[in-house]
């Protein structure tokens, strides 16, 4: 017999940790990394510098022969990889595209070049963290940061005095915002040097539509469709309350939004990984706007795909990572007729509930064998960075699946009811403003 082939992992975690777990007879694994939600394992954010930690995982992967290097984690992961592949050599993405992508006001210059069609109006931000604003700014727009760090930062404003506020920093937030930033802009720097520096906010056209995700990936510069997943507000605000399959598009749109992607991962010079691509479609004018792209597996999503398509993109993502074709695998046999994660969110203190104990866990996984369960407490500074960052506190996460969503609403408030948590349920994918990423178990704050 022949032995599994080796990949390295980098920042490994939670959905993807998951996945990999259940692939490991498939692929041999040698991790990597540390998780920005724990502590003191976030520490490491302290003089953390990604081509060094490049440098070191690419002598790795050649003392232990790696067949190729993956992550999925949007902070740090996704470029690590990148450039752990080029410098051992591996399949993988060019570390300038994952630039290119993280960038998001470079990514909106290029945008604006390939598919103005796809574009919204934008511009930087004039001015330092925490620095004066200028006053000929057009309100209401939607602010965030040129780097995307877990959402935060990320809302629309009404006026002058709204953008002063929300970009006032205290000694501790700062200290956070720059840490999680620096070792992006250092690479920025050297690989992209025309983008600027990533160390600014930007503004974006607020938005009023429909908001899809667009998953699939590149091999040899030609983009493949893995489907769409529709995303539900909070009634009136911009937080996600939960992911669904089967998305409700129709294919013309499906299509439209690949041509959109292909032209822009073609422009920036990603042709071969993972990408996810958030989008708004107006059903009545029929535009598409491109919110983001991101350049790996939307890790959240991978569930769904298994439970209502049959397919594995985790199994998929380490097949394209080895130098595979991701469309060669076998589909299962699907599980649900649909599927959603369903995200549990307080907008204030006082809505906060009590985690589930154990016993309330255990009758969960009792009655739904299928649930997939995290939970997020946080208490003290950390959730107050939530509530001031994010405009809310996402505290814990439920995958289902139902044979229709009539079923799975069904479940889905059964099992609320043994968490002990509430079960809002909308009907409408709406989105009331321009969004930033949700980006698996990114949405939150370093603790």
């Amino acid at each position: 017999m022949t032995a599994a082939p080796r990949v390295g992992l980098l920042f490994d975690y939670d959905w993807d940790a998951l996945a990999h777990a259940r692939l490991q007879r498939r692929y041999g694994h040698d991790r990597a990394g540390f998780d920005l939600f724990t502590f003191p394992s976030n520490a490491r954010l302290i003089g953390f510098d990604l081509d060094r930690f490049a440098s070191r995982q690419a002598a790795r992967a050649r003392r232990r022969r790696w067949a190729g290097v993956l992550s999925h984690h949007e902070q740090f992961g996704a470029l690590a990889a990148a450039l752990t592949a080029r410098s051992a050599g591996l399949p993988g993405t060019a570390p300038e595209a994952v630039v290119a992508c993280q960038h998001k006001l470079h990514a909106r210059h290029v945008l604006q070049q390939v598919c103005p069609e796809a574009n919204i109006r934008f511009a930087a931000l004039d001015a330092e963290y925490g620095g004066p604003i200028p006053e000929v700014i057009e309100y209401p727009s939607f602010v965030k940061p040129v780097k995307a760090a877990f959402s935060v930062l990320a809302r629309c404003v009404d006026d002058h005095a709204d953008l002063t506020a929300h970009t006032r920093f205290g000694r501790r937030e700062l200290w956070v915002i720059r840490r999680l930033v620096e070792p992006f802009e250092r690479v920025s720097r050297r690989l992209l040097p025309e983008a600027g520096t990533a160390h600014r906010l930007m503004l974006e056209e607020p938005v009023k539509a429909a908001q899809y995700n667009l998953d699939g990936w590149v091999r040899k510069g030609r983009v493949h469709v893995l489907g769409v997943v529709d995303a539900h507000m909070f009634p009136g605000t911009q937080a996600f309350m939960r992911f669904e399959l089967p998305g409700r598009l129709p294919k013309p749109v499906v299509d439209q939004a690949a041509a959109v992607a292909q032209r822009f991962l073609a422009a920036i010079g990603f042709d071969h990984g993972f990408f996810n691509m958030e989008f708004f479609h107006d059903a009545r004018s029929g535009k598409l706007s491109v919110i983001e792209f991101n350049p790996r597996l939307a890790s959240q999503f991978g569930d769904l795909y298994r439970r209502v398509q049959g397919l594995d993109p985790h199994a998929m993502a380490l097949e394209l990572a080895t130098g595979g074709d991701p469309a060669a695998l076998t589909r299962g046999a699907p599980t649900a007729g649909a599927a959603a994660s369903f995200v549990y969110r307080a907008f204030g203190p006082h809505e906060v509930p009590a985690m589930p104990t154990s016993a309330q866990q255990r009758a969960l996984y009792d009655a739904f064998p299928d649930a997939l369960l995290f939970v997020m407490p946080k208490a003290g500074h950390a959730l107050e960075r939530d509530f001031k960052w994010l405009g809310s506190y996402r505290y814990g996460i439920l995958h289902l699946g139902g044979r229709d969503r009539d079923d799975l609403r069904r479940r889905f408030e059964q099992a609320s009811a043994l968490l002990g948590w509430p079960s809002p349920f909308t009907d409408e994918p709406v989105s009331p403003a321009n969004l930033t990423p949700h980006n698996h178990l990114s949405e939150g704050v370093p603790a």
